[in-house]
């Protein structure tokens, strides 16, 4: 069982890398345990990848869900007010470039 093997099966088991990386185990006590007891062991269940499609349909049931209880008039009148701030923050600075002055520079008296 080589170094080269034990990458190979983390790839395979991507939930080992958040393990590590959440402190809750070390690289040499996963690779400690897969060299003694195998890639085939029980122990390693737990880290079975369940899939990615099975993520991505939750991910898409999740959002079809949000989608149809969406109300689109109240969309349609967020999106017009942050137009309307664009709009603003535009002729803003359209001012400030034709004036050339710093609008924030205050005058001693």
């Amino acid at each position: 069982m080589s170094i080269e093997q034990f990458k190979q099966f983390v790839k395979k088991h991507p939930k080992l890398i958040e393990e590590v990386r959440q402190g809750k185990k070390t690289w040499k006590q996963l690779y400690n345990d897969w060299y003694v007891f195998g890639e085939d062991d029980d122990m390693w269940d737990e880290y079975r990848s369940s899939g990615g499609k099975q993520e991505q349909g939750d991910l898409i049931q999740k959002l079809a869900s949000y989608v149809k209880h969406l109300d689109v008039n109240e969309l349609q009148t967020y999106i017009t007010n942050v137009q309307q701030a664009i709009m603003s923050i535009q002729e803003v600075v359209r001012q400030m470039q034709q004036t050339k002055k710093d609008p924030f520079s205050f005058r001693k008296d």
